[in-house]
């Protein structure tokens, strides 16, 4: 039987190794151009209230992926501040 936190991990894992090419791409190009700064703004939002609802029911996959997660979208907010 697989552990369902295991499966926390790997979940949150994935979508968090989504985010770094595009992370990479933004930072090497110095280009956000075909990110929505909206979007960005919203997914950052949702990923801090998916980081507290781990808090709140103590969640160890919750709150490490949304972290590193939340992390990655915070670079990719930076960037779109920084080079629009």
């Amino acid at each position: 039987m697989v552990d369902i936190e295991l499966v926390g991990y790997l979940g949150g894992g994935i979508i968090a190794i989504s985010l770094i090419p595009q992370v990479i791409r933004s930072w090497s190009t110095k280009s956000t151009k075909d990110i929505s700064l909206h979007w960005t703004i919203v997914y950052l939002s949702g990923l801090l209230l998916w980081i507290s609802y781990g808090v709140g029911i103590s969640s160890m996959p919750l709150m490490v992926m949304g972290s590193i997660e939340a992390s990655l979208a915070a670079s990719l907010l930076y960037l779109k501040l920084r080079y629009g």
